[in-house]
This record gives C-alpha cells, structure tokens and sequence, in this order.
C-alpha cells in the first residue's frame, strides 16, 4: 500500500507554525495528484492538522472522483479560524469519510510524561469523538515522531491504527502505518517517481532497518 499524506492545500487561513509552510500545497498539484491515484486500489489518502482546507478545498475534490479518506484531527484547533470546526468533523463523517485524532496541541508523542499523554491521547481523542459524534479509532502521530514506549502507550489505549510519517510502502493490515507526505517542493513528476513507483529494493530495505530501529529504541 501507498499512503499520501497531505496537509494544507492552497492559501493558509491562520499562522503558521515554523517549516509548516513546506507542506502546504497548491491547489492544482493536489488535483493532479487526485487524478492519478483515483483508480489505484493500492492508494490511500490522509490529511494531517485539521486545517479548513480540509473541508473547503480536500472534500469536494475528493467527492468528485468518488475518493474516501482520512482526516486527524487537533483537538485544540477545533473551531479556531482557519482550522476544522466541529461541525466539520460532522460533515466529513456524513460524506463517508474517517476522522481520527492528531492529538491536542501538535506536539510530538515521543517522551511525553504522564499528564501530556493523558491529553494527548486520551483527552484529544474525547474531544474529537463528541465533536464528530463517532468513536476515534485511528492516530497519526504529529511530526511522525515516536518510540516503542509511544506505541506500547497507544496500544495499550486500543487504538487500532497508527499513522506515521515514514517515507515507505506498508503492508496491508498494518499496525503502524507509514505514509508519504506530499510537500510543497514536490510536483506529479516527483510525486510519480519517489512515491507511486515504491522505492528500489535495496532502498526499501534500507528504509524498513530504518523503521525498526525506531520502534524498538
């Protein structure tokens, strides 16, 4: 499987955070980028950071070539300008899309102490799950940071899903979920051949060690 995951499309409505800008992108790119996974079915689509994007740009491009995907939520963002509202959860949930949790305050998971994890991912999913009026399965982990005792935290929460940032292809079924950003500093030529082509042997293994190695440290 190859995952995308996108972030803001076209113009931000709110401030940035520093480097965000790097992973918004233009409008046309992403329609590109639509058109040319619409027929995969080894393709899935995700949106990380709740951003009004989401719903204003994403879901009717989405809707018009029959794409579902999931969207992560930030709890603290919910409502804010620029962001997802609440009712937006509500209505990507009536176009049959997924909505999960991306945590409350966009700050990584890896080393939190006890009370962050609590609102991380205990209190944010909450939020998130009254707010879509759906139970939150799925997380994507901000910044795609983490270790073994993040993911042992999240298990042990009953996620079911996990989301990273890890630039690879995952294997359908996955636990935890590598994923290729879509950046600004892509277009569909790069798009083609560094993520819809799948890396070269060799440099798949090499990214699995990779993968490992962050798991288990």
């Amino acid at each position: 499987m190859i995952n995308l995951c996108f972030h803001g499309v076209g113009a931000p409505a709110r401030p940035l955070e520093t480097d965000e800008a790097g992973y918004w992108i233009e409008e046309g790119l992403f329609a590109e980028v639509l058109d040319e996974v619409r027929d995969r079915r080894d393709v899935s689509i995700s949106f990380d950071d709740g951003n009004a994007s989401d719903v204003e740009i994403a879901l009717p491009a989405l809707r018009r070539r029959g794409l579902r995907a999931t969207f992560f939520a930030l709890a603290g963002r919910l409502d804010e300008p620029g962001s997802l509202g609440r009712e937006d959860l509500r209505l990507l949930r009536r176009e049959g899309m997924a909505v999960g949790s991306h945590g409350m305050d966009h700050v990584p998971w890896r080393g939190l102490g006890p009370e962050r994890q609590e609102r991380e991912w205990v209190t944010a999913r909450t939020v998130i799950e009254e707010a879509a009026r759906h139970p939150v399965v799925e997380a994507a982990l901000p910044l795609g940071r983490y270790d073994r005792r993040t993911l042992a935290g999240l298990r042990r929460l009953g996620y079911a899903r996990v989301h990273s940032s890890d630039r690879r292809p995952a294997l359908p079924g996955s636990w935890l979920v590598p994923r290729y950003s879509v950046t600004a500093s892509d277009d569909l030529a790069s798009v083609r051949a560094q993520i819809l082509t799948g890396p070269a042997p060799r440099r798949r293994a090499l990214l699995e060690l990779k993968g490992f190695a962050k798991r288990v440290r």
